[in-house]
């Protein structure tokens, strides 16, 4: 029974985390509370379902405790005068959702929406926006998190902590925000979303279930912000980029759990139904006629997956399309994929001369050296092509990669290199 009510409560934290955070948050206006109470119910749960069995429905549960817990901490903390009276008014409501989800198939109002519009309000330091978006809303802890931006688990711990003192001391509401803060919210909140489901996706190709489950996560919020905002192009463009991304998962790997890049990925292990709705929304929102960053990015994935009806990849189409978004967003990774197209249309030395155009940002950037490593090989230059294949694998965390990478070193002395570089 121990290890059943284990895997429950595990169960029931990766499909209802973020949907109970962002219901206790709107009505307390207090992320902190919401997060602690819920952990509490969580132990609780730890704790009592080994013996008593898991309830049958385990979000109710979770939601009736958490709430209890919130009421206990409001009086412990002496909120102000009818946060009590509110939560109690909460609770009637989701005892009432609990109910009617018998018929309706629904837990509870999903507020993870305006969860996300508050983590990205302006009160809040735009440094901590994405990475509280990701802990609250998609249960990201802050070491994971601290290893995707590149700092400290106790700094990040910190950081998420002023963001969610600052939404309580502030009175952010939980709401969609006017027309006129609009856009720059929502491109905050379609940017979590992405770093979200790249958190996942790299974890995925080390067969991590956590990474795996949130990049479906992430997946989710993109096909719930492209529903309810049908006339937002970008949000329809950052789904399709997913979805076309999302359809490669299977093919990642060999059945001996080597890497496999993108040029050599079979076509007939990509998800047929993903390519199908990724292209069915990116024509929806190309329809709306406002380009953007993840309309073109998924444009670009588009080119790709067209290789499952053509044999051949179009570098020619890539190239336009690398120019349009770099015209939008010169990222360096936009930079390095642009060169890369660039050096298989027009040759390895006009793909390494680009590539010098930005070196400056890219020292520490794998995919730059990966990149450079394959153009150097297929313009000869062996010496360098192999300092450039082992600086790459040292930038590279998975160890398949790694791999990979020094394969196409040590392949280097048996004849001149034809394959595209290691991205995906």
């Amino acid at each position: 029974m121990g290890d059943d009510a284990r895997r429950s409560a595990e169960g029931a934290a990766r499909a209802s985390y973020g949907r109970l955070v962002a219901y206790l948050a709107a009505w307390s206006r207090d992320v902190s509370l919401a997060e602690d109470a819920l952990a509490d119910a969580f132990r609780l749960a730890l704790e009592t379902w080994p013996e008593r069995g898991a309830p049958d429905r385990p979000e109710a549960w979770l939601l009736a405790v958490a709430r209890r817990q919130m009421g206990h901490a409001a009086r412990r903390r002496r909120l102000r005068d009818g946060l009590a009276a509110e939560l109690e008014r909460a609770a009637d409501e989701a005892q009432e959702a609990a109910n009617a989800a018998r018929d309706e198939g629904d837990m509870l109002p999903d507020k993870r929406l305006e969860l996300l519009f508050v983590c990205a309000h302006p009160a809040i330091e735009p440094a901590a926006r994405t990475p509280l978006m990701l802990q609250t809303v998609l249960g990201l802890d802050a070491a994971r998190i601290a290893s995707a931006f590149l700092t400290s688990p106790a700094a990040m711990g910190q950081r998420l902590v002023r963001a969610k003192a600052r939404i309580r001391e502030a009175g952010v509401p939980f709401e969609r925000p006017d027309a006129q803060s609009w856009a720059a919210r929502l491109e905050d909140v379609l940017a979590a979303v992405y770093a979200a489901f790249g958190a996942g996706w790299d974890s995925a190709l080390d067969a991590d279930p956590r990474g795996r489950g949130l990049a479906e996560e992430a997946l989710y919020l993109g096909r719930l912000l492209a529903g309810l905002l049908p006339n937002e192009p970008e949000a329809a463009g950052l789904l399709a980029l997913m979805l076309h991304c999302g359809a490669r998962r299977e093919a990642r790997r060999s059945p001996a759990g080597a890497f496999v890049p993108l040029s050599e990925q079979d076509p007939a292990l990509w998800s047929a139904p993903m390519i199908a709705e990724a292209e069915r929304v990116l024509g929806r929102a190309a329809r709306l006629g406002r380009p953007g960053r993840y309309q073109l990015e998924a444009a670009i994935q588009s080119v790709h997956a067209q290789r499952a009806v053509t044999g051949a990849t179009r570098w020619d189409a890539l190239c336009v399309l690398y120019d349009g978004l770099a015209a939008l967003a010169p990222t360096v990774g936009v930079l390095v994929g642009r060169a890369a197209a660039q050096g298989e249309q027009a040759g390895p030395d006009e793909g390494l001369a680009q590539l010098d155009a930005c070196a400056a940002d890219a020292r520490d950037y794998q995919p730059y050296w990966a990149v450079r490593a394959h153009l150097l090989a297929r313009a000869g230059r062996t010496a360098q092509a192999r300092e450039a294949f082992e600086r790459a694998a040292g930038l590279s965390e998975d160890a398949s990669v790694r791999a990979f990478l020094m394969e196409r070193r040590d392949a280097l002395e048996r004849g001149p290199v034809r394959k595209a570089p290691a991205a995906d």
